[in-house]
């Protein structure tokens, strides 16, 4: 298994506390904000993580990170010239992929969860996280049957079909790469990722799993110091870096 963390854009939320720094190099707590996803992913045992970047960022998180031997891994690095959305990724990372099996998270998502048994035991398909909130319009959104089987899944519907939103973790076999790249670009022109989730969906072979514990996507101030707590009052003891 190898990982991907995903932290380009421009962030125009967070303005202008990102208008000189990356989102993901904001500090939360006491670390910056890329440390916790990268703990999701040290933490599963994955040894290989693709740092995927914006162009005018790329010093600063080599800066902060280099090679990965500091925290026992291997980290590669790659530019996204411009957002093309979440699924652009795994075009990006076709060769470090190289077909294997890779676990993506988006680098401003926060978990209280320990997701390490459902990373070490996937074997192929796809699996996705979903958790229930009260503003499901801002996300890719899934609909369950009454087996609770996902039967749809949409990008930011304008119609309520569920309050149950899919999370920034993802984990895919090496098939994804040839899924994205059969992706059309959606209408603000970005490869989302919901049509990925939609494309093994139609093979049978997507699994949601539910987060059972807090999740936030810390792209608005709100969110953002919503982070701050979390961090403080329930990770410390839960990092390894």
């Amino acid at each position: 298994m190898k990982g991907i963390i995903l932290s380009g854009g421009s962030a125009t939320r967070l303005r202008p506390c990102t208008k000189i720094t990356s989102k993901q190099l904001l500090p939360v707590y006491n670390r910056p904000m890329i440390y916790y996803p990268l703990n999701t992913l040290i933490k599963a045992g994955i040894k290989e993580i693709l740092i995927i970047v914006a162009p005018e960022r790329a010093g600063d998180y080599l800066n902060l990170l280099g090679s990965g031997k500091e925290f026992g891994v291997k980290f590669t690095y790659e530019v996204q010239d411009k957002p093309r959305g979440l699924a652009d990724a795994f075009i990006i990372g076709e060769n470090f992929i190289d077909q294997g099996n890779v676990t993506m998270i988006l680098g401003d998502n926060i978990f209280e969860d320990d997701f390490s048994k459902e990373i070490k035991s996937f074997k192929s398909g796809a699996k996705v996280f979903a958790k229930k909130v009260s503003d499901p319009e801002r996300f890719g959104v899934v609909k369950f049957d009454d087996n609770m089987r996902a039967v749809q899944i949409e990008e930011k519907p304008k119609k309520w079909i569920s309050d149950y939103a899919l999370t920034g973790l993802y984990i895919y076999d090496g098939s994804v790469v040839e899924a994205s790249k059969s992706v059309k670009p959606s209408e603000r022109g970005e490869l989302e990722i919901t049509e990925l989730h939609n494309w093994y969906l139609k093979r049978g072979e997507l699994e949601v799993a539910m987060v059972k514990g807090e999740w936030l996507d810390a792209g608005t101030f709100d969110s953002l110091l919503e982070a701050q707590i979390l961090a403080k009052e329930k990770l410390q003891d839960k990092l390894v870096i």
